[in-house]
């Protein structure tokens, strides 16, 4: 299993960053889906909104992500109504890896893998990062983040010599937004979008979204 893993991650084929600022936090992605060497679609969002106040980036297989986001949706509305009260982000991140860790060991000719940076603002204004590695770990994130991205050492080189702690929210947009290009230069499997979030005690912002066109000359 580790090695079908370390396999996926090297084939994940997206751009992810995620980044925590004074004002919240920032996440980031580009928009390339792909199979194989194929460019399947040029207009993928791998950040989606949770509910009002979490929202997630993911990387790995289109269809395990979409069905690791709809049963977390739901399994965290089925609490809220038996609680009567709102689950934490730890709470839900926490619920995250539960379900990918039991999927990618449940016997199956094709595990289940996805990576995944999820981010909220609690019921007190705190604002909080959470990375979920594809093997079911979970690590608060308190400074910045590539989860098992292809584009990850681009990202992670650049966010090395320009991250500060007190990065205001427009500067980590800006920051966000320079990870993801970078990355599309060099990774051949992230490109032709940029989409960034922010989260803070307003609520879920989608901030930039831009398409990234050839140019010929």
């Amino acid at each position: 299993m580790g090695e079908e893993i370390y396999k996926n991650i090297l084939k994940s084929n997206t751009s992810l960053v995620g980044m925590t600022c004074k004002d919240g936090i920032v996440l980031g992605a580009d928009r390339r889906s792909t199979a194989g060497t194929l460019i399947y679609h040029k207009n993928e969002r791998k950040i989606h909104k949770i509910n009002d106040y979490l929202a997630a980036s993911y990387t790995g297989g289109v269809a395990d992500i979409q069905l690791v986001g709809k049963v977390l949706a739901a399994e965290l509305r089925l609490k809220e109504l038996k609680t009567k009260s709102r689950p934490s982000v730890k709470e839900a991140a926490n619920l995250l890896t539960m379900l990918i860790y039991r999927n990618i060991r449940s016997p199956s000719m094709i595990p289940s893998i996805v990576g995944t940076l999820i981010a909220g603002v609690d019921e007190d204004g705190k604002c909080t990062l959470y990375t979920i590695e594809p093997a079911g770990s979970i690590s608060e994130v308190e400074d910045y983040d590539a989860n098992f991205s292809s584009g990850m050492p681009y990202i992670l080189g650049l966010l090395e010599r320009q991250y500060k702690k007190d990065l205001s929210l427009p500067e980590a947009i800006e920051l966000a937004k320079e990870c993801i290009k970078a990355s599309t230069q060099r990774d051949s499997g992230s490109g032709n979008g940029i989409d960034v979030f922010s989260i803070t005690k307003s609520g879920i912002q989608h901030v930039v979204s831009e398409e990234i066109v050839p140019h010929y000359q």
